[in-house]
């Protein structure tokens, strides 16, 4: 989420530049150049081409996902898991589900 006038906490900023949000958690970052993250102030999961900078996949999760999301392989298969239990402080729904995505070969 990005805009031209919304500062931390909700406070309007008058730079005349695109600021982000604030973020509570990590990314993960695969071979193949993909970057995932959730740890914005929404509840979506998001995948990012590092050489472009486009998102290109997203997906909403059952709470907040601000968590640092993982990965690991099973016979080959990469997969990717977060923690999506929210957090009081980002205003985020709170949860205790955890999420695993298959990731395309």
């Amino acid at each position: 989420m990005r805009t031209k006038r919304a500062g931390p906490w909700g406070i309007p900023s008058m730079l005349p530049v695109t600021v982000g949000t604030p973020n509570n958690g990590g990314a993960v970052i695969t071979a193949g150049g993909v970057l995932f993250i959730a740890a914005a102030t929404d509840d979506l999961i998001r995948a990012i081409d590092l050489r472009t900078g486009e998102t290109i996949w997203q997906d909403v999760l059952p709470g907040g996902g601000q968590a640092t999301p993982m990965t690991y392989e099973v016979n080959g298969k990469l997969y990717l898991v977060i923690m999506a239990g929210g957090h009081h402080f980002m205003e985020t729904p709170i949860g205790d589900a955890v999420i695993a995505y298959a990731l395309p070969d």
